[in-house]
């Protein structure tokens, strides 16, 4: 009986470690775990843009979607938009302090189901403050991953994750570190890739200009035009491809 007992407590152990294994497996990457935003304003600003997003999509016929945090959202507010995306039929899904794991959730949540965009423009990661570069690269292929669940004929750009700060520091190198992984993971795959867009911001001297990132993380009307010529082009050339 004794025997009996001692095997069954170590069946018992062994499913509960199979178990915690399991949601381990599933859960251990913050970055790459669909989260909606706090609302820790208490004013509900980031669900209301996301049903937004979804409200505006119907019945659009968007060939170009792009997606992302404030970078995404605050390049609709300056000419460049206009001059360059605008004709393209573009829609701006951008939510300012988004880090991979809310576009992730936003676009498991509705997002994407009313739209076929033959391109995805995805700039997201900077925000993801508490994970590690492994865990951010995670998050964004999670997101590559969805959007190419959803939309199998669509091409994902990932745009590379700006340096940041007036001076060098640990987010820069993590940034960097991001792109090297994300690269790597995308290099084998036909619907998606990176597109490096930084132009040059850090400075012979390590420094970033306020007159490229006036707040060091956000661009000026003149970074985005650096930016966003790279973007067109290659947008451009997918859209091109699509072209009977």
């Amino acid at each position: 009986m004794g025997y009996e007992y001692v095997g069954y407590v170590i069946r018992k152990f062994a499913e509960a470690s199979d178990r915690r294994t399991v949601m381990s497996s599933g859960d251990s990457n913050p970055a790459a775990t669909p989260t909606p935003c706090d609302d820790l304003q208490g004013d509900g600003r980031w669900i209301s843009l996301h049903n937004r997003f979804v409200s505006d999509s119907k019945g659009k016929e968007p060939d170009v979607l792009f997606v992302g945090d404030s970078l995404v959202q605050l390049m609709h507010e300056f000419e460049v938009w206009r001059n360059l995306f605008s004709p393209l039929h573009s829609l701006n899904f951008g939510i300012g302090g988004d880090a991979t794991q809310h576009v992730l959730w936003r676009l498991t949540n509705g997002e994407l189901d009313h739209i076929c965009p033959k391109v995805v423009v995805l700039w997201v990661g900077t925000n993801n403050h508490g994970h590690t570069p492994e865990q951010i690269c995670g998050g964004i292929m999670a997101i590559v991953n969805v959007v190419n669940k959803h939309l199998p004929q669509t091409h994902v750009i990932v745009l590379g994750v700006l340096p940041r700060g007036k001076s060098p520091n640990p987010l820069r190198e993590r940034n960097a570190r991001v792109n090297t992984l994300v690269q790597a993971e995308l290099a084998s795959l036909s619907y998606a890739s990176l597109l490096d867009v930084d132009p040059g911001f850090v400075q012979s001297d390590g420094s970033i200009s306020h007159q490229d990132l006036y707040d060091y993380l956000h661009l000026t009307a003149q970074a985005y035009q650096k930016v966003c010529q790279p973007i067109y082009t290659r947008i451009k050339a997918l859209l091109e491809k699509h072209t009977p």
